[in-house]
């Protein structure tokens, strides 16, 4: 175990006590997750967790999530399980990310595991492909106009335009490895393929990658799909199977599990 996962668990363990609170589950959100850290990359923990059942039984709305100051290089924020089960029932993407993430801090309990199964029958391709497209165009907007652009940021174009054609190819969640996004979306020989994997040896080899002349092949590209799934965006199925029940019942048996 390294220290800064020592210090992740410290951190938990700490929230617990004194918000009175249980983890249920907790994991990396970020570039690490993503899998093209930089040398100085904080570490974006983002974790679920449920309180006694009293603090549910108020006629007051409460706060439902936790945050902390980032310090010593950790971001670390949490949604309360009734918070996160509303918006899985929505198909929130960061929450659908979580759940997917190759770094997993803790899964103390089920749920989290529970809530995966559930997944695929919430799942809105409309939904989801409306928040990268989104993400992908405020970035692109604001990143690389011009001829000098910030070159670190393609990356935060690519990954949500690649989770876009994910959508439209597999109708499922895209992955949050973006290696794996290429691999499932960009052909192998192609000038855009060199040029992303270019930019990723250079990014995990800690270069630094401020404002360079734009990367036309990829520019091209970005500006093509992002017109391209405006119109896409629109058509794709909004359906997701009620699972009101299923959630209640999860919930529920949450309370259960953690604190009978």
């Amino acid at each position: 175990m390294s220290a800064y996962q020592q210090l992740i668990l410290e951190e938990l363990a700490r929230i617990e006590k004194e918000e009175q609170v249980r983890i249920l589950y907790a994991c990396e959100s970020g570039s690490r997750a993503w899998g093209f850290p930089s040398k100085d990359s904080d570490y974006d923990v983002r974790f679920i967790y449920i309180r006694p059942l009293e603090w549910y039984l108020s006629i007051f709305e409460q706060r439902d999530v936790i945050e902390r100051p980032i310090s010593n290089m950790l971001d670390v924020n949490g949604w309360d399980l009734k918070k996160a089960l509303k918006l899985f029932r929505k198909s929130n993407p960061p929450l659908l990310e979580w759940l997917q993430s190759p770094i997993r801090y803790q899964e103390n309990y089920s749920i989290a595991e529970q809530i995966r199964c559930l997944a695929p029958s919430t799942f809105s391709p409309r939904s989801c492909m409306y928040h990268y497209l989104h993400m992908a165009k405020g970035n692109y907007r604001e990143y690389l106009q011009g001829e000098q652009v910030k070159i670190k940021k393609y990356f935060y174009v690519l990954r949500p335009i690649l989770a876009c054609e994910w959508i439209e190819k597999y109708n499922t969640m895209p992955p949050i490895e973006f290696q794996v996004l290429v691999e499932g979306i960009v052909s192998g020989n192609s000038e855009l393929r060199a040029a992303i994997q270019q930019l990723l040896v250079r990014k995990m080899a800690g270069d630094e990658l401020d404002y360079e002349p734009k990367i036309h092949a990829i520019n091209a590209f970005l500006e093509e799909k992002i017109s391209f799934y405006d119109q896409v965006a629109a058509k794709m199925s909004a359906s997701t199977d009620n699972q009101d029940q299923q959630l209640n019942k999860l919930f529920r048996s949450a309370l259960d599990e953690v604190w009978a």
